[in-house]
């Protein structure tokens, strides 16, 4: 009898469906990644907003290396609650397609947004948060069914569309006082990429 699996990014099958320890394990990353979040941000309070200082300022060569640390800083505990449901959805539901899939996508996200954001952001810009590896992870958990042509993937993606589609397109526009809009946009160009390099492949089973 002829069947169909997907293989995950290490070339092991991988089932249909996520299993209990798939879900286990992506709920555990995702709200520990959240709770650093919320973390860093009290000891940046604590200190003064001594943290602010891994945010990525453009074009200068000393801050590229903090291309990735600028991910995980925000400015204030509004910007990181805005930033918390977002991130910890969407990194569910991208973590159940594996997680070395997902920390490979957040990796290639984090890293190509953050250059960009040092190459393209305005002069005497200080640019930090995760929300341009939300938009990411938004154009990587839309597009990954139809590029891997998975039925549930696809019914996945367009709910997250419609349910979040109107919010992203908003955080588009250069109108957007104190938004990183250059940044946002990044993101979600790296996010499609992700969705193409890092795409499970459909085999065939006797």
């Amino acid at each position: 009898m002829t069947g169909l699996t997907y293989e995950d990014g290490s070339g092991r099958a991988a089932g249909r469906r996520p299993t209990r320890e798939r879900v286990l394990a992506a709920g555990k990353v995702m709200l520990a990644w959240v709770a650093l979040l919320w973390l860093l941000e009290v000891v940046d309070a604590a200190t003064g907003n001594a943290l602010d200082s891994f945010g990525i300022q453009p074009r200068e060569p000393s801050e590229l290396i903090d291309v990735v640390p600028a991910s995980f800083i925000h400015f204030g505990f509004a910007h990181v609650a805005a930033n918390s449901i977002p991130l910890l959805v969407l990194g569910f539901v991208a973590a159940l397609g594996g997680l070395r899939r997902f920390f490979l996508a957040c990796a290639l996200i984090v890293v190509a947004d953050g250059l960009g954001v040092w190459l393209v952001a305005p002069s005497h810009t200080n640019t930090a948060g995760a929300s341009g590896l939300i938009f990411g992870l938004f154009a990587f958990v839309v597009l990954s069914g139809f590029v891997e042509r998975r039925p549930l993937g696809i019914v996945v993606g367009v709910l997250i569309a419609a349910y979040w589609g109107t919010s992203f397109l908003a955080g588009l526009s250069p109108t957007n006082d104190g938004v990183s809009w250059q940044g946002h946009l990044i993101g979600l160009a790296a996010g499609v990429a992700a969705a193409f390099v890092l795409r499970r492949r459909r085999t065939g089973q006797g």
